[in-house]
């Protein structure tokens, strides 16, 4: 990590941000400033019964790739040196040869969590820009028949975001007041549970991971990798967990470089993100970039 990301970083963790809220100062954010998880915000929540849809074709019965005991065995008494956005072996980019930027969109779920951003789904198939959308359990259960529709479309890939969306860690450190997990044990349940649940309305498991919050230590890092998920974070901030105007959320990812992976919410209709993505994408078409799923710029 360079000194001037790190500087960045300490500053942030010094209590510029509170809460859950992201900064509103800035529209140039470049450093993983406050994915500000939108699970704590005040919208008002969407109620329906968990989701049991079951795949068009039924799901493979696959073995975990390790059980709960052997990753309470192997990483129970570990001490973790970092956290924030930089553990090892968390991506934050595309290759940098190339052009492509990857759009991500997080869905957190639960209290004031679980609304669905129309208006940017329906810009993203108008346009036919591609997305990996990382989507909470309670955010699926909230909203099963959103969710049919939007794993059936090519043009989006689905992600892990968690069981309960939680920040991970294995010593209960939290992050925008939002507790984390306490042990490699409760580490395992927040990955494994969603994606037992994308699998079996997938059929086939998840390729990426991203925490509730971003946060994460080294230990619990390494635990995502052994469940067969890659970890990952971003290079830019698009929307500062919907708290952005439309103005600060296209100037923020218009900003965005050739390898950036942009984060942004599509749980927050009320928010800036549909416009302001609206007017980036544009800009950053004319300027010669192109848009990938992280599947397809990622290997």
């Amino acid at each position: 990590m360079t000194a001037s990301r790190r500087a960045v970083l300490a500053g942030l963790a010094g209590g510029v941000l509170a809460g859950c809220a992201g900064p509103k100062s800035s529209t140039n954010i470049r450093v993983p400033a406050s994915p500000a998880p939108s699970a704590t915000a005040t919208a008002t929540p969407t109620t329906a019964a968990p989701a049991t849809v079951a795949p068009s074709t039924p799901a493979p019965v696959t073995a975990p790739r390790v059980t709960r005991a052997e990753i309470v065995a192997r990483y129970g008494h570990s001490v973790p040196h970092t956290w924030g956005f930089d553990a090892p072996g968390v991506t934050h980019a595309l290759p940098a040869t190339k052009r492509a930027i990857a759009l991500t969109f997080d869905a957190c779920g639960g209290p004031g969590g679980s609304g669905y951003d129309r208006a940017l789904i329906g810009f993203l198939r108008r346009r036919e820009i591609p997305a990996t959308l990382f989507l909470n359990s309670r955010w699926i259960d909230a909203n099963p028949a959103v969710f049919r529709r939007l794993a059936a479309e090519p043009l989006f890939e689905i992600a892990n975001h968690g069981t309960r969306h939680r920040p991970l860690s294995v010593t209960g450190r939290s992050a925008y007041g939002i507790p984390g997990t306490r042990s490699a044990g409760e580490v395992y349940d927040e990955i494994a549970g969603n994606r037992a649940k994308l699998t079996h309305l997938l059929g086939t498991p998840p390729r990426f991971f991203r925490s509730g919050t971003a946060y994460c230590d080294d230990v619990a890092a390494r635990i995502v990798g052994d469940l067969g998920e890659r970890f990952v974070s971003f290079s830019v901030n698009g929307d500062a967990g919907a708290t952005f105007t439309p103005e600060q959320v296209r100037a923020t990812v218009s900003s965005a470089q050739a390898g950036s992976i942009v984060i942004c919410h599509m749980n927050h209709p009320e928010g800036g993100t549909a416009r302001g993505i609206s007017a980036a994408v544009p800009r950053l078409l004319t300027a010669g970039h192109d848009f990938v799923r992280l599947s397809d710029g990622l290997h």
